[in-house]
């Protein structure tokens, strides 16, 4: 048995590849989760709204000014 990941392009292939698991000559499995993407969810879920990418980045060049403030 050889094992293979696919990229869907076409929404219509999704049908195709179900017939070929009902005919028992493919199985579906669905990845498992990784550990980072199961804290990721968790703290996505708890978080009232995420941050922009703006609000992101205004706060890395606030932490790298500071940083290099402490350099000289």
């Amino acid at each position: 048995m050889s094992t293979i990941q696919i990229e869907i392009l076409n929404p219509k292939a999704i049908r195709l590849i179900q017939d070929l698991a009902d005919l028992e000559l493919i199985s579906i499995n669905e990845p498992p989760e990784t550990g980072f993407s199961k804290l990721l969810a968790k703290l996505r879920s708890k978080a009232e709204s995420a941050p922009s990418l703006e609000e992101i980045t205004n706060e890395v060049e606030l932490v790298r000014a500071a940083r290099n403030e402490q350099k000289k």
